[in-house]
């Protein structure tokens, strides 16, 4: 299975670095997460109650991070067992590019393989619950950090008097132009 995609999310690239490193941030925002334990460096425990098709069942796993390019990259590798419900691991790819000082695109690339009755499901079922999961993800992610990060309050709409000075001046230039064209064509 692959999965690849693109996220503008609402914070600097540090901030949305901090948060892709943030366990509490990451188990309220992945859907079905029961846990995210620290194992070691950049190595962590999780599980997961996940749904795939009619297949619901509780996975237990590893994540580990690497290849490492703090704010800018990394590497997840994972590995989860379901008992009978089937087994998953893979890769994710994640990359942060900055697009303005409030604003980060996150790109991912997703290899992975799934085996035991979840991989009997098909892979159009598995493809559509990966991408039902990375939206839900992302739903939650970007409105975790709207509501950490509060965009920067719009400059305050012109008060009648000055909508009113603004209009004028306006109008006189406009009419300075229609004057200066109206002699240029004569």
């Amino acid at each position: 299975m692959e999965l690849n995609n693109q996220q503008t999310l609402p914070v600097g690239q540090a901030e949305a670095w901090a948060a892709l490193n943030d366990t509490a941030l990451l188990q309220a925002c992945i859907p079905g997460c029961e846990s995210i334990t620290p194992n070691g460096d950049n190595a962590y425990d999780v599980a997961i109650m996940a749904a795939v098709g009619p297949v619901k069942a509780r996975f237990k796993g590893k994540l580990r991070l690497a290849d490492m390019d703090p704010p800018k990259a990394y590497t997840l590798q994972f590995d989860a067992q379901g008992g009978p419900a089937g087994h998953g691991k893979g890769t994710a790819k994640v990359e942060l590019t900055p697009v303005d000082a409030s604003q980060t695109l996150l790109s991912y690339a997703v290899q992975a393989s799934v085996g035991g009755k979840v991989a009997q499901i098909g892979s159009r079922l598995v493809d559509m619950a990966a991408q039902k999961m990375a939206s839900e993800f992302f739903d939650n992610f970007t409105a975790q950090l709207a509501a950490r990060h509060p965009a920067p309050a719009h400059a305050a709409a012109p008060s009648p008097a000055q909508a009113a000075k603004q209009a004028g001046v306006l109008a006189r230039l406009i009419a300075s132009l229609r004057r200066l064209l109206g002699r240029g064509a004569s």
